[in-house]
């Protein structure tokens, strides 16, 4: 049936939200309309209806928010505010979050279409576990002292903020990936510019408010909301923004990269896409493994850059193996985040949709064989719906099997040899994240050794921990976010040279 949830099925606060008119801005901790005038839709995937009316920035408002954000950094954050009292800011947002998760969570499955459960029982309570970890960190941001081969000098290292920092984050975890970046980078001492995808606004644009209340200064925080460009491409180029931080597409990433060379050599990390090897050897346990490689998949519609949708299976269990997927996958329940029962939500945007039907189309061409699936779902009204689609290939180079698709789309191909799987696992352009299921830790252990990616799962899959530094190999980008390498993506390190002689002879 076609999704048509209430409003008493909403939260008040959700439906106060959502009615309360036309998004504005967020600079200086007050809501500004964007100076163009213009505005656009933000749409519910599982219906294809407007949400909200949503505040399109430009040039000037981007000049408006980085100024914002350069005093805020010369005066309140880095110069007044000591490490311990970003750190208890940082904790108060993350309370405010707790209290205002049931909010946040419909706002997310509405703009996204996630299920609920997902964005309440999973995104949010990683949200501000990650919020705290990063706090954490703000009195531990330590420099060292350097033994030189000079005599009478006294040299140490300094981790300073870098700036004002911009971040532009997807639609496919719209708050969870702006904690990721806000975290660190207001930790550090930085101070803020987001802006959302244009395609998932609303759950950074409440947050906005929650950052007001909880005591920031005017200018630490600010967000923008808009596509890419002119939005996007006028953050990348500015010149008066220190770094960058963009989790997206590749090819968006590249563009990224070559507009801050042409203005300031900004500093840019890159989390990109992936298009990850997931393994089951023989001696694996075949059910679990068969169960993890389901929903390395299919979670989240497939629309994570983690997806592990390249499945390897040792010939000997092949068959097995892909019958048993072919079972999981084709119970899965497909519908609106808000349904009873509901495995798979909404692909984002019509577009999307189109998209993922192309690739699935032009793989039959190619010569792919679809073991399940295959088509968008036509009797669940205006939304986005795509059947979980389960291909079997042999070549390698087919763009279903290379290119990210970012949709319910597994690609699953038997290998014979351990060079046959390396070398096949490696040949792609992308290195983000990938998967193995064997009994033999050893094996495992080699396999993630020798495996170029960012991440490895060894009897397991999709993982992630504030700890734990998460990024890629190859185009899928550069820098570690998570961990305390995280809080180093954020500094800059200074060195000071101290001359200690002094002379200590009586002048004559």
């Amino acid at each position: 049936m076609a999704f048509n949830m209430s409003e008493a099925e909403l939260k008040d606060s959700t439906r106060a939200f959502l009615d309360s008119g036309p998004k504005q801005l967020f600079i200086n901790n007050g809501w500004v309309a964007p100076q163009s005038g213009e505005y656009f839709a933000s749409l519910n995937p599982a219906s294809g209806k407007p949400l909200a009316e949503i505040a399109l920035a430009n040039e000037a408002d981007v000049d408006a928010a980085v100024a914002a954000a350069r005093a805020a950094f010369k005066g309140h954050w880095s110069q007044k505010f000591l490490a311990g009292d970003r750190a208890a800011l940082l904790f108060k947002l993350a309370d405010l979050i707790d209290a205002h998760a049931d909010t946040l969570a419909e706002l997310e499955t509405l703009d996204n279409g996630k299920p609920y459960r997902v964005s309440r029982k999973g995104d949010l309570p990683y949200v501000t576990k990650h919020l705290r970890y990063q706090a954490g960190w703000a009195d531990k941001i330590e420099g060292s002292t350097v033994p030189v081969t000079f005599p009478n000098q006294f040299v140490y290292t300094r981790r300073e903020p870098l700036g004002v920092v911009a971040a532009i984050i997807p639609w496919n975890f719209p708050l969870l990936m702006a904690i990721w970046k806000l975290g660190p980078a207001l930790t550090a001492g930085n101070t803020l510019i987001l802006k959302p995808a244009e395609q998932t606004p609303l759950s950074a644009l409440y947050l906005a408010d929650l950052v007001a209340e909880a005591g920031f200064p005017p200018g630490v925080v600010n967000i923008l909301t808009g596509p890419g460009l002119p939005t996007g491409a006028a953050l990348a180029a500015h010149m008066d923004i220190d770094k960058l931080a963009f989790t997206g597409s590749t090819a968006v990433g590249a563009k990224i990269m070559e507009a801050a060379a042409r203005s300031n050599l900004k500093r840019v990390s890159l989390e990109l896409g992936g298009k990850s090897p997931n393994v089951i050897f023989a001696d694996a346990d075949i059910p679990a493994a068969v169960r993890g490689a389901q929903w390395a998949v299919f979670s989240t519609a497939g629309q994570e850059c983690v997806a592990g949708s390249r499945i390897f299976v040792e010939r000997a269990i092949y068959n097995e193996a892909l019958d048993a997927l072919k079972g999981h996958v084709e119970k899965m329940q497909v519908n609106h985040g808000f349904a009873e029962k509901v495995h798979v939500g909404p692909i984002i945007t019509e577009a999307q949709m189109k998209r993922i039907q192309g690739y699935v189309t032009d793989g039959q061409k190619a010569g792919a064989e679809i073991i399940s699936g295959g088509a968008a779902i036509k009797d669940l009204g205006d939304g986005y719906f795509f059947e979980p689609t389960i291909f079997a290939y042999q070549d390698d180079s087919l763009p279903l099997v290379q290119e990210e698709i970012f949709g319910p789309v597994a690609a699953v191909t038997a290998f014979d040899d351990w060079d046959e799987l390396i070398q096949r696992a490696n040949s792609t352009m992308y290195g983000l994240a990938a998967g193995v299921w064997t009994r033999d830790i050893a094996k495992g252990h080699n396999y993630a050794h020798q495996v170029q990616a960012g991440t490895v799962w060894i009897n397991g899959y999709g993982m992630i921990d504030p700890a734990a530094p998460f990024g890629g190999y190859k185009m899928s980008g550069f820098g570690r976010e998570m961990g305390k390498e995280s809080i180093e993506l954020y500094t800059q390190v200074k060195t000071v040279w101290v001359n200690t002689y002094q002379d200590t002879s009586k002048p004559e």
